[in-house]
């Protein structure tokens, strides 16, 4: 496992062009509706037109606040679709299905949740596992823009609230219930696909005791003809292991008390836990306008406040970084990833330790680095030994956490923090190719282009 070098490890010095073709503002808000509408399927938007052709559960949240700036009505039927898809359980699947798009991998016949899973929707296809809960922060931005906005979308992001109350709360309470069940506050994964952040160095030690065996079907990726260069991609190894975790789950039957025994794979996220202290937060303030869900609201505070301690339970004394928790080998996971400052998304820290917090995103090693081509939070510290700034979630910015980033900043009181980061944000993606990650130094996009949850926070960001 790599381990976080110390904070006055020097950083990566690249000196490279700090120009690119841009848009002006006007075109790259044309070329971001262009896109939205151009992978609208309909009731769902497909996460990009070629890798990735159905919905992705916190793409969907993304997506559906970009889409508001268009049409209040369409982002809420984006919620719709993905809620529609829920589990008995109360899950929402990290992926649904859409029947017009087949070739896939792994799709539907590879999860086998239809025939295996008592929970899973009838009449719907999804994958097994989670993503993070950010469905209730991307209701409460599409209800901001329908304020601002008012009439039809403004009644119709109204009555969606009290509709939708229900199954988030059931996601909610199924992510405390399931994936917390001994209370520490933390999230559990059983796969790191449940984080969204799939080969994070975060990762490396906990798949690194995934042993695939020799059962493991035969299968053929497909994420490798639509991106032309493989090492932007995680390795066959690492899919191996992916999959391997489905294999596990598939042989529990997706049954939650089975899987949290026998899977391979168990590791409290720290950023997740934070997403979800977050989200309980932002569906309580909506609640606060419903007075039938007071008692609702009070569960949600309580929440809120267990998974604030959760992550500062992690915090590592000696760097200050958030740390996720491996389960199976009993140890902290000290890696240099932006799951580290899940602290300044929710809050919790002393005043000191949210100080020092803040100076290490600030330092060269991270937003400060004089290299970067736009002062985003790169998926990991440019100085560390895990880097590759090419590789997926190990090194490449992604708009979507930038703006997740900003969007906390400004809800914990930070404008000016927020606004640099939009405002550098906007610098990533001014080519107008909405990729699905960039390379921090050059800001070439990588990875799929005409992503939706690029373009979405890019209007977000414009409007």
């Amino acid at each position: 496992m790599t381990t976080a070098a110390p904070l006055s490890t020097a950083p990566a010095r690249i000196t490279v062009p700090r120009t690119r073709p841009a848009l002006g503002d006007t075109g790259l808000a044309a070329r971001a509706a262009y896109v939205l509408r151009g992978n609208d399927l309909g009731s769902m938007t497909a996460a990009a037109p070629r890798l990735y052709p159905h919905m992705w559960s916190w793409d969907a949240a993304f997506i559906s606040v970009g889409i508001a700036q268009l049409s209040v009505e369409r982002a809420l039927t984006e919620l719709e679709t993905l809620l529609g898809a829920q589990w008995r359980t109360g899950m929402l699947p990290h992926i649904v299905f859409s029947p017009r798009s087949t070739g896939y991998f792994p799709g539907p016949e590879r999860w086998g949740c239809a025939e295996l899973a008592a929970a899973a929707p009838a009449g719907t296809d999804t994958s097994g596992i989670c993503q993070p809960p950010v469905h209730a922060i991307a209701l409460m931005r599409i209800v901001e823009v329908a304020r601002r906005t008012g009439g039809e979308g403004l009644r119709a992001a109204e009555k969606f609230t009290d509709r939708a109350w229900t199954p988030l709360m059931r996601w909610h309470r199924w992510l405390v219930e399931q994936r917390d069940p001994e209370g520490t506050g933390r999230i559990t994964l059983h796969h790191g696909w449940e984080s969204g952040t799939d080969n994070s160095p975060r990762w490396d030690g906990p798949y690194s005791r995934v042993h695939p065996g020799a059962s493991l079907p035969a299968y053929r990726r497909r994420d490798r003809e639509f991106v032309a260069d493989p090492s932007h991609r995680p390795s066959d190894g690492e899919y191996d292991r992916y999959l391997w975790l489905v294999e596990e789950m598939r042989r529990a039957d997706y049954d939650d008390a089975a899987v949290r025994r026998t899977s391979s794979f168990a590791v409290e996220d720290v950023l997740t836990s934070a997403l979800l202290a977050l989200a309980c937060d932002a569906l309580a303030d909506l609640g606060e306008e419903l007075p039938h869900r007071s008692e609702d609201v009070a569960q949600l505070r309580a929440w809120a406040a267990r998974f604030r301690a959760g992550v500062v339970a992690s915090v590592a004394p000696e760097t200050g970084l958030a740390r996720d928790r491996d389960l199976r080998a009993g140890r902290w996971l000290a890696t240099e990833t932006l799951a580290g400052f899940a602290p300044l998304l929710c809050g919790g820290l002393d005043p000191a330790a949210e100080r020092r917090l803040r100076d290490v995103l600030d330092s060269e090693r991270w937003l400060g680095n004089p290299g970067l081509f736009a002062a985003v939070p790169p998926s990991t510290a440019p100085g560390s030994d895990a880097f590759r700034s090419r590789a997926y979630w190990r090194g490449p910015q992604w708009p979507v956490m930038a703006w997740l980033f900003g969007w906390a900043f400004a809800r914990r009181g930070w404008p000016e923090r927020s606004e640099a980061i939009r405002r550098e944000g906007l610098r990533l993606v001014g080519d107008g190719t909405f990729a699905e990650y960039y390379e921090p130094f050059t800001g070439e996009p990588l990875g799929s282009l005409d992503q939706s949850w690029t373009a979405a926070v890019t209007l977000d960001w414009l409007c």
